[in-house]
């Protein structure tokens, strides 16, 4: 079976948790990522929180399809 045809099979709204971590990647990660300035001026707590959700909801859909 191909790797991602998982995603067939997700929910939308795992594809759109995908999504959001998938902007938080490249911004978050390195320190020119941002057009404005450093990664820790513009990421805190609450979007910790929030990459965190939606990460543990992808693992948990992941987990039971691989069950």
């Amino acid at each position: 079976m191909f790797p991602f045809a998982i995603l067939a099979y997700a929910p939308i709204d795992l594809i759109d948790r995908a999504r959001v971590l998938d902007n938080f990647y490249v911004p978050a990660r390195y320190p020119n990522g941002h057009p404005e300035g450093p990664p820790f001026e513009h990421f805190g707590p609450r979007q910790g929180r929030e990459a965190i959700e939606h990460a543990g909801a992808i693992l948990e859909f992941a987990r039971s399809q691989m069950a």
